[in-house]
């Protein structure tokens, strides 16, 4: 009884720890705010919000340019029309970060582009969330989660709202149901027999961090949440960013993603997954409410290991994968991004993994030699596997490839409609800059010959304003002051997969 009891203290002591050091940090970030003249971050959003009796008002449909460079943004194709659809995103300049709520749509025939401006009610700004498209009454697009950054990204607010669009109307409507996932980004939602499926994701605030692997449904029938009841003998370690597709079946696969963990004080690790699982009803329930995880087996040229990935399920019964990044430790202290921009294939109901051989890239490749495709390799380790990437050398010699390639980069966006695979910006890291990309290409799957480039990166490119060169001795006494006090966390590199 006493050791129950003593293991009780130590819990509440732990906890008052917890407390107190998320006080200090909350005190930290207030005065570095002050110093650069921040708002909250409640008042920062509350510029965007419209006054929810005007929710009836269609939003109008106007012709413009492109969309501007960004990355975790959400495209879908148009379920009635040959159009993408694309929603939210964000972009950082060096200084600072901007997260937007605007709504574009892509006709494919005419190569234009039209934004949605005005109307009522809407989601607010924000990346990391999820958007799915059904065809239900002229078509509509569900959107669940996502998180918004102030421009510092010193700031964040994570969304647990789900709301849907209908297209005939141009209006969105917010869905009141409880028991939904709590507020997250990063996590995946798919359609599967008029149920939305939410799994994973995380949440961080700057202060602490969590990543999930539970698992809702939302029922499009009766506006319902349910949790799943998930049962099996070891179900995925937590995870952002994965993969997820349904199965003819009707079972839902993941694959991969990426989650963090606390090694020990102000030092976390960082964890690409590669490992597979089916979730798989329970037929024995009539509600659908139970479910197992199995640990699965993927057989042909399985990507390596990385974050960041993109990928799009195909009306074809396959997945499509591209880029991402692989960390590759330079030393103790030194952290590099290693981005590809390899395509792959994944057959979902006979799981088996492709990669794509463009005959033009291969024809590109030779012109370069292989001894400057083969310089520099990364080696790494994943359980019982060695996986060689190619380094910089590869990296420098996609960019000086053709024009028709997209170069390597993590997080962009990935749609089909009608056969074609479009391909729309994300990031790639050059050094200290963190480089938002617009460019836009596409491609034919049924002869993938080479990518099409629809906009150049020249044409649709965000200007770098932070400086490469900018050193400590030409930093200003302000700035070192807000540097020491936020502990090295002032940048704030947070995973919205």
């Amino acid at each position: 009884m006493g050791k129950n009891n003593k293991n009780k203290k130590k819990v509440k002591g732990a906890e008052k720890t917890n407390l107190k050091t998320e006080k200090k940090l909350l005190l930290k970030q207030k005065k570095m705010l002050a110093k650069i003249g921040e708002a909250d971050i409640g008042d920062l959003l509350a510029k965007y919000r419209v006054d929810p009796t005007k929710k009836d008002i269609p939003a109008a449909e106007i012709e413009c340019p492109a969309p501007s460079p960004r990355v975790n943004f959400s495209i879908v194709t148009h379920p009635t029309k040959d159009q993408l659809v694309f929603f939210g995103g964000e972009s950082f300049d060096g200084q600072k970060a901007e997260v937007y709520d605007d709504l574009f749509m892509y006709n494919i025939a005419k190569d234009g582009w039209t934004v949605l401006r005005g109307g009522g009610e809407r989601p607010l700004p924000r990346c990391g969330h999820q958007m799915v498209a059904t065809a239900t009454d002229g078509g509509q697009l569900w959107l669940h989660g996502g998180e918004y950054s102030s421009p510092s990204q010193l700031q964040f607010h994570h969304y647990s709202d789900l709301w849907v669009f209908r297209l005939k109307s141009r209006l969105w409507e917010k869905i009141s149901a409880a028991g939904g996932p709590t507020a997250r980004s990063g996590h995946r939602m798919v359609l599967l027999k008029k149920r939305l499926f939410i799994f994973g994701g995380f949440h961080d605030n700057n202060q602490s961090y969590k990543y999930f692997n539970d698992v809702h449904f939302f029922s499009l029938e009766d506006y319902r949440w349910t949790k799943v009841d998930v049962a099996g003998v070891a179900p995925p370690p937590p995870r952002s960013g994965c993969c997820m597709t349904t199965t003819t079946g009707g079972t839902i696969l993941i694959w991969g993603g990426y989650s963090k963990s606390s090694v020990k004080k102000d030092a976390d690790k960082g964890t690409t997954h590669w490992d597979s699982y089916s979730l798989v009803p329970d037929k024995h329930d009539a509600k659908g409410a139970s479910w197992k995880w199995v640990s699965i087996k993927m057989g042909g040229m399985r990507p390596p290991p990385r974050s960041g990935v993109s990928f799009v399920v195909a009306p074809n019964g396959r997945l499509y994968t591209f880029g991402g990044v692989m960390d590759t430790e330079e030393d103790e202290e030194s952290i590099k991004g290693q981005f590809t921009n390899e395509l792959h294939s994944f057959d979902v109901e006979n799981r088996v993994w492709r990669k794509i051989e463009l005959s033009g890239s291969k024809q590109e490749s030779k012109s370069h030699g292989d001894d400057t495709m083969n310089e520099e390799k990364v080696v790494t380790t994943a359980g019982a596997f060695t996986v060689t990437v190619a380094g910089k050398g590869a990296e420098k010699s996609a960019q000086k490839s053709s024009v028709s390639e997209p170069s390597p980069r993590s997080h962009c966006g990935l749609a089909v409609c009608k056969g074609t695979l479009f391909l729309f910006g994300g990031t790639f890291e050059e050094g200290s800059r963190d480089n938002t990309l617009g460019d836009f290409y596409s491609l034919d799957l049924q002869k993938p010959v080479e990518w099409k480039t629809i906009i150049g990166v020249k044409s649709n490119q965000m200007e770098w304003i932070g400086s490469e060169s900018e050193s400590d001795s030409e930093r200003s006494d302000d700035e070192e002051d807000v540097s020491d006090e936020s502990d090295d966390d002032s940048d704030s590199d947070m995973d919205t997969d």
